[in-house]
Protein backbone atom coordinates (compact mmCIF):
# COMPACT_ATOMS: atom_id res chain seq x y z
CA UNK A 1 0.00 0.00 0.00
CA UNK A 2 1.52 3.34 -1.01
CA UNK A 3 1.82 6.35 1.29
CA UNK A 4 -1.23 8.08 -0.22
CA UNK A 5 -3.45 5.07 0.39
CA UNK A 6 -2.18 4.76 3.95
CA UNK A 7 -3.04 8.41 4.61
CA UNK A 8 -6.52 7.94 3.13
CA UNK A 9 -7.15 4.86 5.30
CA UNK A 10 -6.05 6.75 8.41
CA UNK A 11 -8.26 9.70 7.48
CA UNK A 12 -11.31 7.47 7.03
CA UNK A 13 -10.57 5.75 10.36
CA UNK A 14 -10.55 9.13 12.14
CA UNK A 15 -13.77 10.22 10.42
CA UNK A 16 -15.46 6.92 11.24
CA UNK A 17 -14.56 7.37 14.93
CA UNK A 18 -16.17 10.81 14.86
CA UNK A 19 -19.47 9.31 13.65
CA UNK A 20 -19.81 7.28 16.85
CA UNK A 21 -18.46 9.97 19.19
CA UNK A 22 -20.93 12.77 19.98
CA UNK A 23 -19.71 16.23 18.98
CA UNK A 24 -21.08 19.64 19.94
CA UNK A 25 -22.01 20.18 16.30
CA UNK A 26 -22.35 17.16 13.98
CA UNK A 27 -19.75 17.43 11.25
CA UNK A 28 -20.11 14.13 9.41
CA UNK A 29 -22.66 13.88 6.62
CA UNK A 30 -23.89 10.86 4.70
CA UNK A 31 -23.36 11.55 1.01
CA UNK A 32 -25.41 10.91 -2.13
CA UNK A 33 -23.42 10.08 -5.25
CA UNK A 34 -24.12 12.17 -8.34
CA UNK A 35 -23.26 10.38 -11.58
CA UNK A 36 -23.64 10.95 -15.32
CA UNK A 37 -25.64 9.10 -17.94
CA UNK A 38 -29.06 10.58 -17.34
CA UNK A 39 -30.16 8.32 -14.50
CA UNK A 40 -32.07 9.92 -11.63
CA UNK A 41 -29.31 9.87 -9.04
CA UNK A 42 -31.37 12.39 -7.03
CA UNK A 43 -34.34 10.08 -6.36
CA UNK A 44 -35.51 9.43 -2.78
CA UNK A 45 -34.53 12.87 -1.42
CA UNK A 46 -35.80 12.18 2.12
CA UNK A 47 -34.12 8.77 2.42
CA UNK A 48 -30.65 9.62 3.72
CA UNK A 49 -31.81 12.31 6.20
CA UNK A 50 -34.23 9.79 7.71
CA UNK A 51 -31.54 7.11 7.86
CA UNK A 52 -29.19 9.56 9.59
CA UNK A 53 -31.86 10.32 12.20
CA UNK A 54 -32.56 6.62 12.74
CA UNK A 55 -28.86 5.84 13.20
CA UNK A 56 -28.42 8.76 15.61
CA UNK A 57 -31.33 7.46 17.71
CA UNK A 58 -30.51 3.75 17.57
CA UNK A 59 -26.77 3.41 16.99
CA UNK A 60 -25.58 6.43 18.94
CA UNK A 61 -24.03 8.03 15.86
CA UNK A 62 -23.74 11.76 15.44
CA UNK A 63 -24.56 12.37 11.78
CA UNK A 64 -25.69 15.69 10.43
CA UNK A 65 -29.24 15.13 9.18
CA UNK A 66 -28.58 17.40 6.21
CA UNK A 67 -26.90 15.08 3.73
CA UNK A 68 -24.52 16.14 0.99
CA UNK A 69 -24.31 15.48 -2.75
CA UNK A 70 -20.90 14.52 -4.11
CA UNK A 71 -19.85 13.93 -7.71
CA UNK A 72 -18.05 10.73 -8.69
CA UNK A 73 -14.97 12.54 -9.94
CA UNK A 74 -14.74 15.12 -7.17
CA UNK A 75 -12.04 15.33 -4.49
CA UNK A 76 -14.92 15.96 -2.06
CA UNK A 77 -15.66 12.23 -2.28
CA UNK A 78 -12.80 11.67 0.17
CA UNK A 79 -14.57 13.74 2.84
CA UNK A 80 -17.23 11.05 3.18
CA UNK A 81 -16.41 7.53 4.35
CA UNK A 82 -19.93 6.39 3.36
CA UNK A 83 -21.56 7.20 0.02
CA UNK A 84 -25.01 6.09 -1.15
CA UNK A 85 -25.95 5.64 -4.80
CA UNK A 86 -29.43 5.06 -6.22
CA UNK A 87 -31.61 5.61 -9.27
CA UNK A 88 -33.76 3.95 -11.92
CA UNK A 89 -31.76 4.31 -15.12
CA UNK A 90 -28.48 4.82 -16.88
CA UNK A 91 -25.15 5.14 -15.08
CA UNK A 92 -21.96 6.33 -16.78
CA UNK A 93 -18.51 6.83 -15.27
CA UNK A 94 -15.81 8.35 -17.47
CA UNK A 95 -12.23 7.16 -17.06
CA UNK A 96 -11.20 9.78 -14.51
CA UNK A 97 -14.38 9.27 -12.47
CA UNK A 98 -13.86 5.51 -12.42
CA UNK A 99 -10.28 5.99 -11.26
CA UNK A 100 -11.33 8.47 -8.57
CA UNK A 101 -14.00 6.12 -7.23
CA UNK A 102 -11.55 3.22 -7.28
CA UNK A 103 -8.98 5.21 -5.30
CA UNK A 104 -11.67 6.24 -2.82
CA UNK A 105 -12.86 2.67 -2.27
CA UNK A 106 -9.41 1.09 -2.11
CA UNK A 107 -8.35 3.81 0.31
CA UNK A 108 -11.05 2.96 2.85
CA UNK A 109 -14.30 4.45 1.51
CA UNK A 110 -17.55 2.51 1.26
CA UNK A 111 -20.23 2.62 -1.44
CA UNK A 112 -23.79 1.43 -0.97
CA UNK A 113 -25.71 1.03 -4.23
CA UNK A 114 -29.47 0.64 -3.92
CA UNK A 115 -31.31 -0.32 -7.10
CA UNK A 116 -34.43 1.83 -7.14
CA UNK A 117 -35.63 -0.36 -10.05
CA UNK A 118 -34.15 -0.58 -13.52
CA UNK A 119 -30.62 0.32 -12.48
CA UNK A 120 -29.09 -3.16 -12.63
CA UNK A 121 -28.16 -3.36 -16.36
CA UNK A 122 -26.28 -0.07 -16.08
CA UNK A 123 -24.61 -0.17 -12.69
CA UNK A 124 -22.87 -3.49 -13.31
CA UNK A 125 -20.80 -2.35 -16.33
CA UNK A 126 -20.16 0.98 -14.60
CA UNK A 127 -18.67 -0.77 -11.57
CA UNK A 128 -16.78 -3.18 -13.83
CA UNK A 129 -14.98 -0.11 -15.13
CA UNK A 130 -14.02 0.74 -11.54
CA UNK A 131 -12.93 -2.81 -10.65
CA UNK A 132 -12.21 -4.68 -13.89
CA UNK A 133 -10.57 -7.48 -11.92
CA UNK A 134 -13.55 -8.07 -9.61
CA UNK A 135 -17.13 -9.29 -9.88
CA UNK A 136 -20.22 -8.66 -7.81
CA UNK A 137 -20.70 -11.73 -5.64
CA UNK A 138 -23.85 -12.55 -3.73
CA UNK A 139 -23.20 -12.36 0.00
CA UNK A 140 -24.41 -15.30 2.08
CA UNK A 141 -27.07 -14.71 4.73
CA UNK A 142 -24.36 -15.48 7.29
CA UNK A 143 -22.37 -12.37 6.28
CA UNK A 144 -21.67 -9.89 9.08
CA UNK A 145 -23.58 -7.10 7.31
CA UNK A 146 -26.78 -8.98 8.19
CA UNK A 147 -25.70 -9.47 11.82
CA UNK A 148 -24.93 -6.02 13.14
CA UNK A 149 -27.27 -4.42 15.71
CA UNK A 150 -30.18 -5.98 13.85
CA UNK A 151 -30.28 -9.58 12.66
CA UNK A 152 -31.59 -10.44 9.20
CA UNK A 153 -31.36 -14.21 9.09
CA UNK A 154 -32.78 -14.35 5.56
CA UNK A 155 -30.80 -11.49 4.13
CA UNK A 156 -32.28 -8.28 2.79
CA UNK A 157 -35.93 -7.44 3.53
CA UNK A 158 -38.25 -7.08 0.54
CA UNK A 159 -39.50 -3.48 0.63
CA UNK A 160 -41.10 -3.05 -2.80
CA UNK A 161 -42.43 -5.71 -5.16
CA UNK A 162 -40.86 -4.55 -8.45
CA UNK A 163 -40.54 -7.74 -10.53
CA UNK A 164 -41.35 -9.85 -7.48
CA UNK A 165 -37.87 -11.39 -7.46
CA UNK A 166 -36.24 -12.21 -4.13
CA UNK A 167 -34.01 -9.44 -2.80
CA UNK A 168 -30.29 -10.04 -3.12
CA UNK A 169 -27.25 -8.42 -1.56
CA UNK A 170 -24.14 -8.34 -3.73
CA UNK A 171 -20.67 -7.13 -2.86
CA UNK A 172 -17.36 -6.18 -4.40
CA UNK A 173 -14.49 -7.40 -2.24
CA UNK A 174 -11.01 -5.96 -2.69
CA UNK A 175 -8.09 -7.48 -0.81
CA UNK A 176 -10.44 -9.07 1.71
CA UNK A 177 -12.51 -5.95 2.42
CA UNK A 178 -16.07 -5.31 1.30
CA UNK A 179 -15.81 -1.97 -0.50
CA UNK A 180 -19.24 -1.90 -2.16
CA UNK A 181 -22.58 -3.35 -1.11
CA UNK A 182 -25.32 -3.55 -3.74
CA UNK A 183 -28.93 -4.12 -2.65
CA UNK A 184 -30.98 -5.47 -5.57
CA UNK A 185 -34.75 -6.08 -5.87
CA UNK A 186 -35.16 -4.67 -2.40
CA UNK A 187 -35.43 -0.88 -2.60
CA UNK A 188 -34.23 0.04 0.87
CA UNK A 189 -34.18 3.74 -0.04
CA UNK A 190 -37.91 3.82 -0.69
CA UNK A 191 -38.41 2.38 2.78
CA UNK A 192 -36.22 5.12 4.26
CA UNK A 193 -38.30 7.89 2.70
CA UNK A 194 -40.97 9.89 4.54
CA UNK A 195 -44.08 7.86 5.33
CA UNK A 196 -46.30 9.89 2.99
CA UNK A 197 -44.03 9.36 -0.01
CA UNK A 198 -44.68 5.63 -0.44
CA UNK A 199 -47.08 4.94 2.43
CA UNK A 200 -45.32 1.71 3.36
CA UNK A 201 -46.53 -0.05 6.52
CA UNK A 202 -44.60 1.06 9.62
CA UNK A 203 -43.11 -2.41 10.18
CA UNK A 204 -41.76 -2.48 6.62
CA UNK A 205 -40.25 0.99 6.96
CA UNK A 206 -38.70 -0.11 10.24
CA UNK A 207 -37.08 -3.14 8.59
CA UNK A 208 -35.68 -0.94 5.83
CA UNK A 209 -34.20 1.50 8.35
CA UNK A 210 -32.79 -1.32 10.49
CA UNK A 211 -31.06 -2.85 7.47
CA UNK A 212 -29.77 0.59 6.53
CA UNK A 213 -28.39 0.97 10.05
CA UNK A 214 -26.67 -2.40 9.70
CA UNK A 215 -24.99 -1.24 6.49
CA UNK A 216 -23.84 1.96 8.21
CA UNK A 217 -22.55 0.11 11.26
CA UNK A 218 -20.72 -2.44 9.13
CA UNK A 219 -19.19 0.21 6.88
CA UNK A 220 -17.87 2.25 9.80
CA UNK A 221 -16.54 -0.63 11.90
CA UNK A 222 -15.31 -3.36 9.51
Amino acid sequence: MNKFKILVVLLFACIAFMAFKPQEDPTLKLALLKYGGGGDWYSNPTALPNLARFCNSNLGTDFDTETETVEVGSADLFNHPFVHMTGHGNVVFNDSEAENLRTYLIGGGFLHIDDNFGMDPFVRPAMKKVFPEAEFIELPFSHEIYKQKYTFSNGLPKIHKHEDKPPQGFGIIFEGRLVCFYSYECDLGDGWEDQEVHNDPPDLRRKALEMGANIIQYAFTQ
